[in-house]
């Protein structure tokens, strides 16, 4: 008579909670960082509030999403950045072939270019945009990456000369590898990777397109980036 193993149980009901396209499609959505309504969703899964409600009660109850009510609004977001980095090397596993079809239209095709050139992989910078930022820190020696991503102590030195402050006191790692979905290389994660993404939005380096993760550099963003790391003005546009 065999045991079951409940890691094993546990990590099969974890993949059965991802392994449905709504579900997976909120999970994605959701990766911009910010807290959705059911009805928000349910609008960009395509399907019936009633429907997506059933949905997000199982992803509430396996952890994946954490709930918020203000008044007669519910809100959802993901649970954290552990769940965020689930999703995101996940979403990179799947061959470009399998996430290429034709695009619905000069809308969707707009929307696709725009998230490839820059997105929010829930609280860091992805996308080209995120791709050259994490090469030029690594090029000037703030970020090395041979082992595993780590700030060097230029690298910290620098984010402070730039007024991005940096947690060091909480259990997330400072600097994390995440593979990007659509460039296939890592970019910068991490808790440096959120302080880098926050200030560039604060600061307006860089605006948000749409309702979507996508965002766009400014020209003062531009010209920052220029400064700080010498990317050249026009490479991320």
């Amino acid at each position: 008579m065999s045991t079951e193993d409940p890691q094993a149980a546990g990590l099969a009901a974890l993949a059965g909670l991802i392994a449905d396209r709504t579900r997976a499609a909120c999970l994605l959505a959701l990766l911009d960082g910010r807290a959705w309504t059911a009805g928000e969703l349910a609008r960009h899964a395509g399907v019936a509030p009633s429907t997506l409600s059933e949905h997000l009660h199982r992803l509430v109850a396996g952890g994946l999403l954490a709930e918020e009510r203000q008044g007669r609004h519910r809100y959802v977001r993901l649970a954290g950045p552990r769940v965020a980095q689930l999703v995101e090397d996940l979403a990179a596993q799947v061959s470009p072939a399998q996430a290429r079809r034709p695009p619905r239209g000069l809308r969707e095709a707009s929307a696709g270019a725009a998230m490839a050139r820059g997105r929010t992989c829930y609280d860091h910078l992805a996308g080209r945009l995120g791709i050259t930022v994490t090469d030029a820190l690594t090029e000037r020696g703030l970020l090395r990456q041979d082992t595993g991503f780590a700030l060097t102590d230029a690298g910290l030195e620098w984010f402070g000369a730039a007024g991005i402050p940096l947690d060091l006191s909480g259990r997330r790692p400072l600097a994390r590898a995440c593979l990007d979905w659509t460039e296939r290389r890592p970019h910068l994660a991490g808790a440096a990777g959120a302080a880098l993404c926050r200030r560039a939005l604060e600061a307006g380096w860089c605006v948000r397109v749409g309702s979507g993760r996508a965002v766009r550099i400014t020209a003062t963003g531009e010209q920052v980036m220029s400064d700080l790391l010498g990317i050249p003005l026009g490479a991320l546009r």
